[in-house]
């Protein structure tokens, strides 16, 4: 059990990115193509909806954003099970449907 207990700390030093999700849209090519410096998109989302926190492109938290000094932070207010965090640090969905892992 050594080993295991080395290895799972070697781990839980790794750094993954993460993402805090405002919202998603989709949108026409032409709309793409005529943003500009100015240009606002709309989200269907409220302004006071909960963000998503997620790793490798999957959900694990949410929270609401705040200042961290002059830095956006976010306010965990829900986190997922730790079944659902260590199934995020996997491979991404698309790498399981195709057989190949993406390395970084």
């Amino acid at each position: 059990m050594p080993a295991v207990a080395s290895n799972l700390r070697q781990i839980l030093t790794l750094n993954v990115p993460i993402v805090v999700r405002l919202g998603t849209r989709t949108m026409r090519v032409s709309e793409v193509m005529a943003l500009m410096p100015g240009s606002i998109i709309e989200l269907p989302k409220s302004a006071e909806s909960e963000l998503e926190l997620l790793v490798n492109n999957r959900p694990i938290a949410c929270g609401v954003a705040c200042k961290v000094g002059e830095n956006f932070g976010l306010r965990i207010t829900c986190v997922g099970n730790v079944e659902e965090r260590i199934a995020a640090l996997g491979p991404s969905p698309v790498a399981r449907e195709t057989g190949s892992i993406q390395q970084g």
